[in-house]
């Protein structure tokens, strides 16, 4: 909460705003057969949408991380590689990645497996879940290698050459000196992409995935209470997106 002129915190009122507003949602929510039907059904795609948020993010930190220290390398080949890869993907549009991933890169892949003498696959063998999940890897680790790579950089560099001059090996001067500091940085920016891979596992709907999205599309085309359907489909992503927000930025404050 910010300060106010006379050093007190600022009331939170837009999160009581939020509450009530929710509260009073949901409880028409649950007065409406239709809505309440929808909300039972579009329980079921929230697990498939928590599913593709944490993979997609946990692989997407790995590469992204992988990305960043090839940025900060000695070697000119890593550091053109990586610039490379992330300018390329932060130039594509996700849903555009989505197709292309699923559409393209998928039986390539099947191709390529096949042409090696591996036991034959099809591409649908291939579960449209998985190309999805691949396609956000993809992209997200573009944004998260920004945000591993500034965090880094943010580090006193005398803190590093101290560390040297005691002795630490490269492993340890990363574990115990610019790791710490540099994750107090890059927390805020982390939270942030975890909020904006929730709301874009959204677009994995084009793929016919069964997440919430999907799951209203079917359910608005098969009783075309499109009203009804899609407040509720807003209502659980708003409910979702601000629940963590909210822990992440304890989880913050926490770690300060």
């Amino acid at each position: 909460m910010r300060r106010g002129p006379a050093g007190d915190r600022d009331f939170p009122w837009w999160l009581v705003a939020v509450v009530v507003i929710g509260v009073v949602l949901f409880a028409a929510v649950l007065r409406d057969p239709v809505s309440r039907d929808v909300l039972m059904t579009l329980g079921q795609g929230v697990w498939t949408t928590v599913l593709v948020t944490l993979i997609a993010y946990a692989s997407a930190c790995v590469l992204g991380l992988m990305l960043a220290l090839m940025a900060g390398s000695g070697s000119i080949v890593l550091r053109q590689i990586s610039r490379f890869y992330v300018e390329v993907m932060r130039g594509i549009p996700i849903i555009v990645l989505l197709l292309y991933v699923a559409f393209v890169l998928a039986p390539a892949l099947v191709a390529l497996w096949n042409a090696l003498g591996l036991p034959e696959a099809r591409t649908r063998d291939f579960p449209l879940l998985w190309r999805a999940i691949i396609a956000l890897v993809l992209a997200y680790a573009a944004f998260l290698a920004e945000v591993f790579r500034a965090g880094l950089q943010s580090v006193d560099v005398g803190q590093i050459e101290a560390g040297r001059a005691l002795g630490l090996g490269r492993w340890h001067r990363f574990r115990f000196i610019v790791w710490p500091q540099a994750l107090r940085v890059m927390l805020p920016p982390l939270g942030n992409d975890f909020v904006a891979m929730l709301k874009d596992s959204s677009l994995v709907s084009v793929l016919g995935v069964a997440d919430i999205t999907q799951l209203g599309k079917v359910l608005a085309a098969g009783n075309f209470r499109y009203f009804e359907t899609y407040n509720v489909v807003a209502l659980v992503y708003l409910s979702m997106t601000i629940t963590l927000s909210l822990v992440l930025r304890r989880f913050e404050r926490g770690r300060r």
